[in-house]
């Protein structure tokens, strides 16, 4: 551990960076400082920090910035969460402010006003759907060769999509089988329903038809669809602004973690047991893609209906204090307009 004079220092060349983006010198330290100290005894502890890898110098100047150490040691004992001000509590609140006829609606529109509010990239993840019950199950024939397959579920969220068949609908099977998977599957949780329509349905449905197995697996997609994790990713072209524009691979690669599910996925960490607000910087995310950017992860905890995870995606040099109270005030506004959300289906 440092002293405590060194974490005044390291925290000030922290805040001052950020502000400013210029090297910081002994002499703009000395009047930032909440004590006196000489400008002498300044550099020997700055010098001191250089040499256990908490600062660094740049070539252009002979003041010093935090290292990727430097931000580590910050963030793990240094970093002090602002207080969000009350015109920023105000704005979240009038951007929330409308009623949601869907969950996903709710979990996109955070991510849209966490993008905004900080000019960064926000993602957003919604409760597990593991508690989610399947409620509905219809299939409307559009054609004579196309189907329209729909779900709804206990959060009242829908899903539907559309099949194309080579032979004719038969309109009688159809309706067979819509019946069987309500009679069977409405009111199981959605991997439940996944499991059952692979292991009991085939069974049940062969009584009617000579082969299910085509039906069965064309809404399987669907079901796994809703049951899936669904992430929603807003200011995706904030990245270009922290990312080397001559680098075209890196851009790409940047792009392409975040719209994957799986990249996002490993970038949340979502079975962490972590659940505070957590910082990950570069060589953390497991990418060199996202060497100099750092991810800001928050859970929020909706009751039995599970955690989700808010995020902010940005360079190292994010202002951390400020952020990480946002996220805090954040995730406590978006539990209340799920729990709210919630209270209107569950009373039903």
């Amino acid at each position: 551990m440092l002293s405590e004079r060194q974490d005044a220092i390291l925290r000030e060349v922290v805040r001052i960076f950020t502000d400013t983006g210029q090297p910081v010198g002994s002499k703009t330290l000395m009047n930032a400082l909440p004590f006196h100290v000489s400008s002498a005894t300044i550099r020997n502890e700055m010098a001191t920090l250089e040499e256990i890898g908490y600062l660094e110098k740049t070539h252009l100047s002979s003041g010093r910035v935090p290292s990727i150490n430097g931000y580590r040691y910050y963030l793990d004992y240094l970093v002090q969460p602002s207080i969000v001000p009350q015109d920023i509590a105000k704005k979240i609140d009038e951007d929330f402010g409308q009623t949601y006829h869907q969950l996903d609606d709710i979990i996109e529109r955070s991510a849209k006003i966490l993008s905004h509010l900080t000019s960064y990239t926000a993602i957003t993840l919604g409760p597990e759907s593991n508690r989610t019950l399947l409620t509905g199950f219809r299939i409307v024939p559009l054609n004579s060769h196309q189907i329209m397959a729909i779900i709804v579920t206990s959060d009242n969220n829908v899903e539907n999509n559309i099949y194309t068949v080579d032979d004719e609908i038969d309109s009688s099977l159809i309706e067979k089988f819509v019946n069987i998977v309500n009679d069977k599957l409405v009111g199981q949780p959605l991997p439940k329903v996944i499991e059952m329509l692979h292991n009991e349905m085939p069974m049940m449905l062969s009584h009617y038809m000579h082969s299910a197995e085509g039906l069965v697996d064309m809404v399987d997609e669907l079901f796994r669809k809703a049951d899936s994790d669904k992430y929603f990713v807003d200011g995706q072209l904030n990245l270009l602004n922290y990312a080397d524009g001559n680098d075209i691979g890196e851009v790409q690669s940047l792009f392409s973690i975040i719209n994957q599910s799986n990249d996002l996925e490993k970038l949340l960490d979502p079975h962490s047991s972590d659940d505070g607000i957590r910082v990950r910087l570069g060589s953390e995310l497991g990418s060199d893609a996202l060497k100099n950017y750092s991810i800001i992860t928050a859970n929020y905890d909706v009751g039995h209906h599970g955690k989700g995870i808010i995020a902010l995606l940005g360079p190292t040099t994010m202002h951390y204090s400020q952020l990480i109270g946002l996220l805090g005030e954040f995730r406590t506004e978006l539990a209340k307009r799920l729990i709210d959300y919630y209270s209107r289906y569950d009373d039903s």
